[in-house]
């Protein structure tokens, strides 16, 4: 009995095999002729998948029909494009969760139903550090995803990491699976892909300390540059004003120096223009004694006719007497209008005026008078 079967089953192994031979040949020029077609097809009229047109749209209506035929309770989509999705996972550090939905798969319900929004894979999702991304490749944003990706089947879910600084694929995730599965999977990858994370978080906390390190340093530097830049300012202010400040003395000092050499000048010249000392018995004449301040006395007499500035001339020709002095009487003290107007003149023009004129007479003084000399520059 059991020879008989054996004998059977190489029949039907035979003929199997005979079958597979005989139909090869139809079976490939079949599918050649069915690729071909189809590569015509879409030569003729390509897919419309092709042409992206408002990509956050796509992944928009793609959340919108997950919803209204799974429900709410699912992780939580990222509500922009693949590639933002992708900038902010590694911005932030992050796992990116990939979804692509394929309705036409016979796989996809079931899935959805009793895997994706399962309650235990939402919180796992949503509370690991996951960014959850999905789309139809029916739409030009997840066919356009799909395309980069290169999923064999569905459900397909890939999990991308920050790996040597680039986004990686670091798990795919394909086919039929149930809960468990799927959960013991992505645990175990992310745990795996884990330390790249934290030694990117690392690296980067050390290039912002860096950074902020730097950035005080320059801070730092800004303000004492600031500080020695206004402290040379003010120096150069200082030296300025003290350069203009010994400018100014210097031209004090030289006007000066030619002020005195003028009045130097000038006691030699009006010593010429004293009238003669008149008579003792002459009855107009009146006799003047002046104390200079170092205690020289000088004795003179002028007619009571001669302008009192003769009193001046006579006093300022004196070697011994300063160069700028008043006259005054000793009581009541009262100084002499006798200084020439011309020698309060920067220019010390010897012109005089009718001020200048004043008599002995019309001062008021007597015969005999004695009178004091300050020096006003003492």
């Amino acid at each position: 009995m059991s020879s008989g079967g054996d004998s059977s089953d190489r029949q039907v192994s035979v003929f199997t095999s005979l079958f597979r031979v005989v139909t090869y040949p139809l079976s490939f020029t079949y599918d050649l002729v069915v690729g071909l077609l189809r590569y015509v097809w879409s030569l003729l009229r390509p897919d419309p998948r092709r042409y992206l047109v408002d990509p956050v749209g796509d992944v928009l209506k793609f959340v919108e029909n997950f919803e209204t035929k799974y429900g709410t309770n699912h992780p939580v989509f990222y509500l922009g494009t693949y590639s933002q999705a992708l900038n902010d996972a590694k911005n932030e550090l992050k796992f990116l969760l990939v979804y692509l939905h394929s309705e036409q798969h016979q796989d996809t319900p079931e899935f959805c139903r009793d895997v994706l929004t399962y309650s235990e894979v939402v919180n796992y999702i949503n509370r690991n550090n996951v960014l959850f991304w999905g789309c139809s490749v029916q739409l030009p944003e997840g066919y356009r995803v799909s395309q980069a990706l290169r999923e064999n089947t569905y459900p397909f879910l890939a999990l991308i990491a920050l790996k040597d600084n680039r986004m990686t694929v670091v798990k795919r995730f394909e086919g039929k699976t149930s809960v468990e599965r799927l959960l013991s999977q992505m645990q175990q990858s992310i745990e795996d892909n884990e330390a790249s994370l934290v030694a990117a978080r690392l690296e980067r906390q050390e290039r912002s300390l860096n950074h902020i390190i730097r950035q005080q340093q320059d801070e730092a530097y800004l303000e004492s540059l600031k500080a020695d830049q206004e402290k040379e300012r003010k120096k150069q202010e200082e030296q300025k004003k003290k350069d203009e400040e010994m400018k100014v003395q210097k031209e004090k000092e030289r006007s000066e120096i030619n002020r005195k050499e003028r009045l130097l000048k000038l006691r030699v010249e009006l010593v010429n223009q004293i009238p003669s000392e008149p008579d003792a018995d002459d009855s107009n004449a009146i006799k003047i004694v002046v104390k200079l301040p170092n205690g020289t006395r000088l004795e003179r007499r002028f007619l009571k006719s001669h302008p009192i500035k003769y009193l001046y001339y006579f006093v300022f020709c004196n070697d011994q007497s300063p160069l700028n002095f008043q006259i005054t009487t000793n009581f009541p003290r009262k100084e002499l209008p006798c200084k020439p107007s011309f020698l309060n003149d920067a220019n010390l023009s010897t012109q005089s005026n009718e001020n200048d004129e004043l008599t002995f007479e019309q001062a008021s003084l007597g015969k005999s008078e004695v009178l004091f000399v300050h020096d006003l520059e003492a």
